[in-house]
């Protein structure tokens, strides 16, 4: 949100049919994600990351140079609590990438859907645990529904979604430290101050998997060498629609949009990669499925009541 638009807060932003389609345009391309992933292969999904990393960068430098943005850059990281907390989030997302990418190349496009289903309830938990904010009746039966899920998971499924617990952790701190740094610095700039801090271990990892003879990035083929340099172009166009949508739209309407992704997630897993739904798996789905109507319909009733827009992760 930008700070104009923060200033504006004294009543919800009106709907626009063009909010509607670039915030709807930003969840669907984070939805259909898992078939770039899938066309990655034959790399491996720390290669992916890697190249993620070096590739993003290069799309935001040229971005930042055609918008003459780069000052922007040097407000993310110049003063030590900015620095701090972008390099607390340059890691927390980075660890989101590779925990997602392994996911979906290791045909757990399921887990990985599962996981962003959770993501709405770790951000509510996050209030509690960092920011004492206090739930409503609604938003316990959610958090309860959601662990009740976990457990009968465990139990039918026979195994505990470690890698869905993990991506929503790592992608709810990730909102939680970007909601707290400055909101005048583009989405661009800020995700170029990240991967900047990240392109040493980029490096370090392109070096260690040419050294060991695992980096097919200059090995496969230019069809194979484009794919994977498309990831900075992959990483960043969502970004761009998501921000614009984000200065256009009330951040409820925004928050119900965000299960667009995990839902077309979940269609790609059981429907063209034709992933395995054990019934315990089905059950722990359709409770978290009904701990988010609970949410989300309490969010809804909570926006009538207290109109001014909330700010969120």
């Amino acid at each position: 949100m930008t700070a104009s638009a923060s200033a504006a807060g004294r009543a919800p932003r009106p709907v626009t049919p063009a909010g509607l389609a670039y915030g709807a345009g930003a969840y669907t391309f984070w939805g259909g994600l898992p078939l770039y992933m899938a066309a990655t292969a034959p790399a491996s999904a720390l290669e992916v990351v890697f190249a993620r990393i070096a590739f993003t960068l290069v799309t935001c430098a040229v971005l930042l140079f055609v918008l003459r943005r780069w000052r922007d850059v040097g407000r993310q990281l110049g003063s030590g609590r900015r620095l701090g907390a972008t390099a607390l989030a340059s890691v927390l997302i980075t660890g989101n990438w590779a925990i997602y990418t392994y996911a979906v190349i290791s045909g757990q496009t399921l887990e990985a859907a599962l996981g962003y289903f959770i993501n709405p309830l770790v951000s509510v938990l996050a209030g509690v645990v960092l920011f004492g904010e206090r739930l409503r009746r609604a938003q316990w039966a959610a958090v309860g529904l959601s662990v009740t899920a976990v457990v009968v998971m465990v139990v039918g499924h026979g195994a505990f979604p470690w890698l869905a617990i993990l991506l929503a952790l790592t992608f709810g701190g990730y909102g939680v430290v970007k909601s707290r740094l400055s909101t005048a610095v583009s989405p661009v700039a800020s995700l170029g101050a990240e991967t900047i801090l990240l392109m040493p271990v980029s490096l370090a990892g392109m070096w260690w998997l040419a050294a060991s003879d695992q980096m097919t990035l200059l090995s496969h083929g230019a069809g194979h060498f484009w794919i994977l340099a498309l990831s900075g172009v992959v990483t960043a166009i969502p970004l761009i629609l998501f921000g614009a949508g984000a200065s256009r739209l009330p951040l409820t309407l925004l928050g119900l949009l965000q299960y667009i992704n995990p839902l077309i997630q979940f269609l790609i897993g059981l429907l063209l990669f034709q992933e395995a739904m054990s019934t315990g798996r089905w059950a722990g789905f359709i409770l978290i499925w009904c701990a988010l109507v609970v949410l989300m319909v309490d969010s809804l009733r909570a926006a009538r009541r207290n109109p001014r827009p909330r700010h969120g992760p």
